[in-house]
């Protein structure tokens, strides 16, 4: 999309600005200290100084303090001084300078402190009062105020400001180059998880995240990829063969129809066998909108809808209603149906009816003569089992895990037109057992097979 910016961008801005304000802070603080230490240097040689003046004051009158104190401090570069008297009297000054800007900063000094600074003539001063000893002659201490000039220190602060800033903006292009290349070569898993995914078509859908090739932080988001991958290819195959056999179920009663269609309008015919293949043409007809019904029954199990009618619902009645509609075909084909035990859920009933006449129903195709049907119901604290037992072929055990499968005939043979299944009815039972938070399992052995349905009590 236009406008929008790169990670790789993102991170290189975030790596530049956060290296700036580091190197910032860095300058500010070496600055700030290489400045003290130079404070400190020029008030220490302010206070040698003062005691150099203390020393020549005490050791003679005040008279030839001038002629003293002149050779001793006139051979420091940038230093100034002024002595008075107590009187106020001056007694001694650098020549050429005027004091007077400085003896008013020191005036509206607090009376404990000693230090301070002014600008005279464009330049920038650390000053220091201080009293000197009474020398002979006079009535009190001498006044003492002491200067030393910054323009040095300022010159060489300038330049290493100059410097710092320099090395400080190359230091931030270097770190955001730098941190281009690292956020570049770290992304380069995600590059080849996009062109893995940009491969990935509908007949191509075995591509896989490299996931023992990608840092920590992305083999997570890798191994999902593959897991939606998998199920994405899992449920495509599984379309692709509902795909197929749905078109081949759909083949058979069509071509039926068409056969059967075509054979009688070759030449004319008597009205009884007009209405024979119209009658057979409405049982092809009803075949295909079960089948039809059938199917979007389940596509709407499938994707999770939720219980039209939850209520409290006795397991034992709906097997009880169901036996009384059954009774004439169990009786019919020699078949026994029996009911043990009581159970109540919550569901829909008429989606519990389905599936449980799905199961009867097969259960009276594949039961012989002269056999039985048992539905027995268990409660439990947390769940309701129903177990649905006939007596009759046992299923081989490597078709077992297909038995919920649409489509799915264990008896080839009964893929007849006149057999009323499809095969979807234990692919709905499934997909109506999980709407209600349940599982439906099966199993084979000894001439029994028993599918076990169970529900949340």
């Amino acid at each position: 999309m236009k406008g929008r910016m790169s990670l790789t961008a993102r991170l290189t801005i975030l790596f530049s600005l956060s290296s700036a304000a580091v190197l910032l802070g860095l300058g500010v603080l070496i600055w700030l200290a290489i400045d003290k230490h130079f404070a400190d240097e020029d008030y220490t040689v302010l206070g040698d100084n003062v005691r150099l003046i203390r020393k020549i004051a005490a050791e003679g009158p005040a008279a030839s303090l001038p002629q003293r104190l002149g050779p001793a401090l006139e051979h420091h570069p940038g230093f100034v001084a002024e002595v008075r008297a107590a009187d106020g009297k001056r007694l001694y000054a650098t020549q050429d300078f005027d004091f007077g800007m400085a003896l008013a900063a020191a005036a509206q000094l607090p009376a404990r402190q000693d230090a301070f600074t002014w600008e005279q003539g464009g330049q920038t001063y650390r000053g220091l009062r201080a009293l000197a000893p009474v020398p002979a002659g006079q009535p009190g201490p001498l006044q003492v105020v002491v200067g030393m000039d910054t323009a040095l220190h300022a010159h060489f602060m300038h330049a290493f400001g100059q410097s710092l800033a320099f090395y400080s903006a190359l230091a931030a292009l270097a770190s955001g180059l730098l941190g281009w290349w690292a956020a570049r070569r770290g992304l380069s898993p995600l590059r080849t998880m996009a062109s893995r995914a940009r491969a990935v078509t509908a007949h191509k859908l075995d591509e896989r995240m490299p996931v023992d090739a990608v840092p920590v932080e992305m083999a997570d988001l890798a191994a999902t990829l593959n897991a939606m991958l998998e199920r994405l290819q899992r449920d495509f195959a599984r379309l692709s063969e509902f795909s197929s056999d749905l078109a081949h179920e759909l083949r058979t009663p069509i071509t039926n129809l068409m056969t059967q269609t075509q054979v009688v309008l070759s030449q004319p015919r008597d009205a009884a066998k007009y209405r024979d293949v119209l009658a057979s043409n409405v049982e092809e007809l009803q075949r295909l909108s079960r089948m039809v019904s059938d199917m979007l029954y389940l596509a709407k199990m499938e994707h999770g809808i939720s219980l039209p009618n939850a209520e409290p619902i006795e397991v034992a009645d709906e097997v009880a209603a169901l036996f009384d509609f059954y009774d004439a075909l169990a009786e019919d084909k020699g078949v026994r149906l029996s009911l043990r035990g009581r159970g109540r859920i919550t569901g829909d009933r008429l989606m519990l009816r389905r599936a449980l006449s799905n199961l009867l129903s097969n259960a009276l195709r594949h039961t012989p003569a002269g056999k039985g049907i048992v539905v027995e119901i268990s409660p439990a604290s947390e769940a309701v089992t129903v177990v649905v037992e006939n007596e009759g072929d046992t299923i081989r055990p490597e078709l077992l895990p297909s038995l919920f499968d649409r489509f799915f005939r264990a008896d080839k043979s009964r893929a007849r037109p006149e057999s009323d299944g499809a095969g979807l009815g234990l692919a709905i039972t499934q997909a109506i057992v999980a709407a209600h938070g349940g599982g439906i399992g099966v199993e084979s052995a000894g001439g029994r097979t028993r599918f076990v349905l169970t529900f949340k009590a």
